[in-house]
């Protein structure tokens, strides 16, 4: 059953967000003026086929206020990286994308179609989550392997953009300085910035890659895949399924990828459970100071996503000895969740937000119609 709640609604000139996940829809309606955006309503239904769209969108109850539609789009291969206008062009490069993104483009594109199909002459806007991280240089998107490879679109694209743009945004490149972004939610990376631009993510080829997360493996050794190819036989669906579904806390807990069920269970002893939070907060620990080396020093660290704007233990222990980096959390502050939660003498701010990537997609998808 679809969950909606109503804002405070305005003038007609409404733009309808959908980012669709591998088991729910989301929606939300948003009033643009300008560089404004004004949420009227969310709704989210699961399910990603188009029943499940015309749920959420039933639900928020604006269709005939409707002046245009924006997608997150997770990948648009090596050709796509701005937000565009979709055309019957636009979809046939996607489709021929899905190999880029399996798992994440065909939801996408059936939301695509379902809206199409809903309201045939809604305009709509494909917004990229890659597109934060072109800034990034050639030392940083370019992989380790052969050119002719390289060439076929195989390099460090990054995800997790638009949310990354949303903390830039609304934080400001100027607050921000030198700064680590930690997006840890179900998937989950870290984002180093420097005057508001993306330098490096850990995220790379795929949102499989970089830190543990929920599901996914994170960086692995490469042998670890030719072993289980040549020796267990495993094809690419069964890898591509270990990978991004039974292994990061799942795997290591054997309990559970959900971070407030480990936590639970590890205040009552559980030793599994223990083990996967601490790699986890390792492996996020290590990346903010490899990320503090390379921009040079650290003004800010800023915590988002679901758990990181949630889980102030996780926080704590990511943080734990960073002190020699100048991050110093003031523990209450942590506990509360505050906006800021590092101490008054912190040479480091620590920071707390939630993201929305809607916001960002009413934002491009005006933009793009209004240019």
């Amino acid at each position: 059953m679809a969950v909606v709640r109503p804002v405070t609604r305005g003038r007609d000139d409404v733009v309808l967000c959908v980012n669709c996940g591998s088991s729910s829809i989301k929606c939300a309606a948003y009033r643009v003026d300008g560089s404004r955006e004004d949420r009227l309503a969310i709704a989210s239904a699961r399910g990603s086929g188009p029943d499940a769209l015309d749920e959420a969108i039933t639900a928020i109850g604006l269709g005939d206020r409707l002046t245009a539609a924006g997608h997150r789009l997770v990948h648009g291969g090596p050709d796509h990286h701005q937000p565009a206008r979709i055309d019957p062009t636009l979809v046939d490069d996607l489709r021929a994308a899905v190999p880029f993104a399996p798992i994440h483009l065909p939801p996408a594109l059936d939301a695509i179609d379902a809206v199409a199909r809903r309201f045939p002459r809604l305009p709509q806007v494909a917004c990229f989550d890659t597109t934060f991280h072109r800034t990034m240089p050639e030392t940083a998107w370019r992989l380790p392997l052969p050119a002719a490879l390289s060439s076929r679109g195989i390099r460090r694209y990054g995800f997790h953009g638009l949310s990354y743009e949303y903390v830039v945004r609304t934080l400001g490149a100027e607050t921000l300085g030198r700064a680590v972004l930690a997006h840890l939610g179900n998937g989950a990376s870290l984002a180093a910035v420097h005057d508001g631009r993306s330098v490096h993510t850990t995220m790379g080829f795929t949102p499989t890659g970089g830190i543990v997360m929920s599901g996914r493996s994170g960086d692995l050794d490469p042998g670890v895949l030719v072993y289980l190819t040549r020796e267990l036989g495993y094809d690419a669906a069964r890898i591509e399924h270990l990978v991004d579904t039974e292994c990061g806390l799942l795997g290591l807990s054997g309990l559970s990828p959900d971070m407030q069920i480990l936590l639970q269970h590890r205040a009552h002893g559980d030793g599994r459970a223990a083990l996967a939070i601490d790699v986890f907060c390792t492996r996020i620990r290590m990346q903010i100071g490899a990320y503090a080396a390379l921009l040079g020093g650290l003004d800010t660290l800023v915590f988002t996503g679901g758990i990181g704007a949630h889980a102030a233990a996780v926080r704590a222990e990511s943080c734990h000895r960073l002190e020699h980096l100048g991050v110093r959390l003031h523990e209450a502050r942590n506990t509360d969740d505050a906006p800021i939660i590092s101490r008054d003498d912190s040479p480091v701010t620590v920071r707390t937000i939630e993201t929305d990537e809607d916001v960002m997609i009413a934002h491009h998808t005006h933009d793009v119609l209004a240019a």
